[in-house]
């Protein structure tokens, strides 16, 4: 379907200018794909197309020749074999109807979303199943900071999906000498991976503001990984996706960085400051501060034991203080160290 001779590979589009979704863009532009990078502000997309650079999220770095950045929908999406939307969740089901019109039937699309629907607790994938049925549907998710991708540092990442083509497809488009990308059949637990992390990394910021030591830190980094895994399990996905790099990889890297926003989002109440006024200082989405309501309350509905998560939501929306989630964690009653798959709710409480 490519409509340019010059280029034999599929032709790819990125919805969504961010850090991430321009890192993806440029990976495949790099590759040799022809590559569409959409802005929804016409006067930022002709800027960047201008000065072959995202001054905004990745200031200081080239795009490459093959990447046209465009606020014409129509154009990125039309002519493409491979898209990728990559805009906050708040967002993402309108993007989708929007895209619903200029998609090719054969097109594959992919979800780099790491976040969940408000009202319906949909993840991003069952977005597009419910707006682009009978459609190529995957998502990618790891532990990767675009920062990072862009500058070629060494990074692995997931793509998950049921559909052999769209796991082969995304391989081939993405793969470099570094930036590895591995396949996964459990789309559901790689989702739920990218979604649920961000918590704890926002957890993970705010003990870095107390202080904790180390002996702290393991311990809300592993009983983090377990309620992420009971969760899922719960929620019907495999408990053992979050052994990889969906999973505990992503976990590590977001809850130890500075790069993470949910971590400082995490760091600067710790400090002290409201949610609202870091909110304000960090001028991006911060999934993990929606994400906590609405798993908070899903654990409550369907019971399932989930103190760090509870803990949080206390401090950032009722004034509790950081003691309750310490409270939450050292105060139920003691449980095994490591939980599977076959463990009933009652031996995790």
């Amino acid at each position: 379907m490519t409509s340019d001779n010059k280029f034999s590979k599929p032709t790819v589009a990125v919805l969504g200018g961010g850090s991430f979704g321009t890192a993806i863009a440029n990976i495949a532009a790099v590759n040799g794909h022809r590559t569409y990078l959409w802005m929804r502000h016409i006067e930022r997309a002709a800027s960047c197309q201008l000065s072959r650079e995202n001054n905004e999220y990745l200031p200081g770095y080239t795009l490459d020749d093959n990447l046209i950045v465009t606020a014409d929908l129509a154009e990125a999406v039309s002519s493409s074999d491979v898209v990728f939307i990559s805009v906050p969740s708040s967002s993402f089901r309108a993007v989708t109807q929007q895209v619903a019109p200029f998609l090719s039937p054969e097109a594959v699309v992919v979800s780099t979303t790491k976040g969940i629907e408000a009202n319906t607790f949909d993840l991003m994938s069952q977005i597009l199943e419910q707006e682009l049925p009978d459609r190529h549907i995957g998502v990618v998710s790891g532990p990767n900071f675009a920062k990072e991708i862009i500058e070629k540092q060494l990074t692995g990442t997931v793509v998950a999906s049921d559909d052999s083509l769209v796991l082969q497809r995304i391989q081939s488009i993405l793969s470099s000498d570094t930036f590895r990308v591995y396949a996964n059949s459990d789309r559901y637990g790689v989702e739920l991976g990218g979604a649920l992390k961000n918590i704890y990394a926002i957890i993970t910021g705010m003990a870095a503001a107390y202080g904790v030591g180390g002996n702290s830190q393991a311990m809300v980094l592993t009983r983090s990984l377990a309620e992420m895994g009971r969760f899922a399990n719960s929620m019907g996905a495999d408990p053992m996706t979050f052994l990889g790099l969906a999973g505990v990889g992503d976990l590590i890297l977001t809850c130890t960085s500075d790069l993470s926003r949910n971590y400082r989002v995490g760091y600067g109440v710790g400090q002290g400051k409201s949610l609202d006024e870091v909110v304000a200082e960090l001028g991006q989405v911060a999934e993990g501060v929606n994400t906590v309501k609405l798993v908070k309350q899903k654990a409550e509905e369907m019971g399932i034991y989930m103190p760090l998560a509870t803990g949080l939501y206390a401090v950032l929306f009722e004034g509790k203080g950081i003691e309750e989630i310490v409270s939450s964690l050292m105060q139920g009653e003691q449980s095994n160290d490591v939980e599977y798959t076959g463990r009933s709710q009652g031996d995790e409480q």
